[in-house]
């Protein structure tokens, strides 16, 4: 198993509310700059490193970190395939791709194998403590440029997200059947790019109230993340980027 030691490990759990993250790139030296980049953001822990995606699996078994940041393309088994056995754990942690490869495909796949987010290398150290701090919280996270992919690929159609058919207004649809009128109202402003925060406000709720209602529209609808729960409220007419969200 390929693995670095955590020298923050300890620092972090003296913290005891730290986010736990787990780091998987085969490169040693974005290991090293990402590890430096979180040490000294506080409230966050790395507890383990691997450079494959099976050592991933396999210390995130043993681990349970809160988040995962892993890359793409790594050996024995990349970052895509990594995530289905991630996601299968319990406690399930929330899965975000840190990869150079934002294309399309890469993007596409990935949420929809039920990644929390996708963020490319290139972001700047605020952008990446943020994504975390986002992810850990249950928040979708996407690179501005990677979020206009999602959406431009899902009004054309193709690839591993379907193209959106809004049906009309009133139109039943059963991924959603089971739903609740305040779980479509919460699913609704996650389509609109809403973070829990903003739907609490929104709604005049409580945070951990939203995040129950989340937890319970994925267990409906049989979404893996927040990120497909999102795309399925686009997909069904409930929200999407001409829904106004402001305040976000």
């Amino acid at each position: 198993m390929n693995q670095q030691p955590a020298p923050d490990h300890a620092a972090g759990s003296a913290a005891g509310a730290a986010v736990r993250v787990l780091l998987a790139d085969d490169e040693q030296m974005i290991r090293a700059g990402v590890r430096m980049i979180l040490r000294h953001a506080g409230g966050i822990e790395v507890v383990a490193e691997a450079a494959d995606g099976a050592a991933a699996v396999e210390l995130a078994a043993l681990h349970h970190p809160d988040v995962v940041l892993i890359d793409i393309r790594m050996p024995v088994l990349d970052g895509l395939a990594a995530i289905a056995p991630l996601t299968a754990l319990e406690p399930r942690p929330q899965v975000v791709m840190l990869t150079t490869f934002g294309d399309d495909d890469n993007v596409l796949r990935a949420l929809a194998a039920g990644a929390t987010g996708f963020l490319l290398k290139d972001e700047g150290p605020d952008e990446l403590i943020s994504a975390v701090r986002s992810a850990a919280a249950g928040d979708a996270v996407l690179s501005p440029g990677v979020t206009g992919t999602v959406i431009r690929r899902m009004l054309e159609g193709g690839g591993a997200v379907q193209p959106v058919r809004r049906p009309a207004p009133g139109a039943p649809d059963a991924r959603i059947a089971a739903l609740t009128e305040r779980e479509r109202e919460v699913l609704g402003l996650l389509g609109a790019g809403l973070a829990n925060a903003a739907v609490a406000g929104r709604l005049g709720i409580g945070i951990g109230t939203v995040k129950t209602h989340v937890g319970s529209i994925l267990e409906k609808t049989g979404c893996t993340s927040r990120v497909q729960a999102a795309l399925l409220a686009v997909q069904v007419g409930l929200g999407g980027p001409a829904d106004p969200a402001p305040g976000v």
